[in-house]
């Protein structure tokens, strides 16, 4: 048994994660239709408590699985990346990244800054494990669906999708091997570039930019973590000062990653109550007091009053 090998029969197992029922919660059927309107709103705030036992879960389900006892056991890292590790005779150790996702959000709010070094060697993937509560905004939660995918390849996507010099950059975090680990840094961050309000002035500073671009080869505009490259980056910053954080940056939906965004079609498609998840996230977020209530009275049950 190797890594890839690993990796290959958990996979396999979270992907039978679909339709289990999580006993760590349980919202009460509200009393009326009012009163399901005002859980509707909030019951989004469960997310990181819940992310959080799925990740304690998902841990103790892949350690219930027979065949890995012969080679180690999963462990659960908090702090520490990735989420999850396989720690026993397999070198490198396989791990998981798990990045639970509520679909009734506005959406994906998980983010993956991780830079792309951590992923060399292909030994971590990343768990996309949706879930909603058993009737849409009551009950206990429920796991509805699980993406799986290299974490090497989602940094590559991520760092293709947003880094175009000058008008966005990606940077690699600094060298902090040496800091304790709480204070290590692993994420890469995002930042655009701020227009002056000079329209003049403007065009002129983005020729400079783009000259200076240019001065780098051909290579100038295709993203790499290597020193040599995020130093030239850094002085593009440094000279030009047009940059700000951007705070949307690697949001799992925004990546660009093709297996991510089929997942999410899929999850939205996905019949769940009378109708499909997309429709309770639009009707949810967007629809009429009446026509919400009408819906949590035909399709959940939840009186009409």
């Amino acid at each position: 048994m190797n890594t890839a090998g690993i990796i290959a029969r958990a996979s396999a197992h979270l992907h039978t994660l679909p339709g289990k029922i999580f006993d760590v919660i349980d919202l009460s059927k509200p009393a009326s239709t009012e009163a399901a309107m005002n859980l509707a709103k909030v019951v989004s705030k469960l997310s990181p408590l819940v992310g959080n036992m799925i990740e304690f879960n998902t841990c103790e389900f892949l350690n219930a699985q027979s065949e890995f006892q012969d080679f180690g056991k999963w462990r659960r890292q908090d702090p520490g990346f990735p989420d999850v590790v396989f720690d026993g005779t397999i070198s490198p150790a396989p791990g998981f990244e798990i990045k639970a996702w509520f679909p009734l959000a506005t959406e994906i709010t998980a983010r993956f800054k991780d830079s792309r070094d951590h992923f060399l060697d292909d030994r971590t993937y990343v768990a996309m494990i949706a879930w909603l509560p058993e009737f849409v905004i009551f009950g206990k939660p429920k796991i509805i669906g699980v993406a799986i995918a290299s974490g090497h390849s989602i940094a590559i996507a991520r760092d293709q999708h947003y880094h175009k010099p000058p008008s966005y950059v990606v940077c690699e975090p600094e060298n902090t091997s040496k800091r304790t680990r709480n204070l290590q840094q692993t994420n890469t961050n995002g930042f655009k570039w701020q227009a002056h309000d000079d329209d003049s002035e403007e065009t002129r500073r983005l020729k400079h930019a783009e000259k200076l671009i240019r001065s780098w080869g051909r290579s100038g505009r295709t993203y790499s973590s290597a020193i040599a490259y995020q130093s030239q980056i850094k002085t593009l910053m440094g000279k030009f000062g047009n940059y700000r954080a951007d705070t949307n940056y690697a949001k799992m939906d925004r990546i660009g990653h093709t297996d991510i965004d089929a997942f999410a079609q899929d999850v939205y498609a996905m019949p769940y109550q009378g109708r499909t998840i997309g429709e309770w996230n639009k009707l949810l977020s967007k629809g009429s007091a009446a026509k919400i209530k009408q819906a949590l009275a035909d399709n959940l049950g939840v009186t009409h009053r």
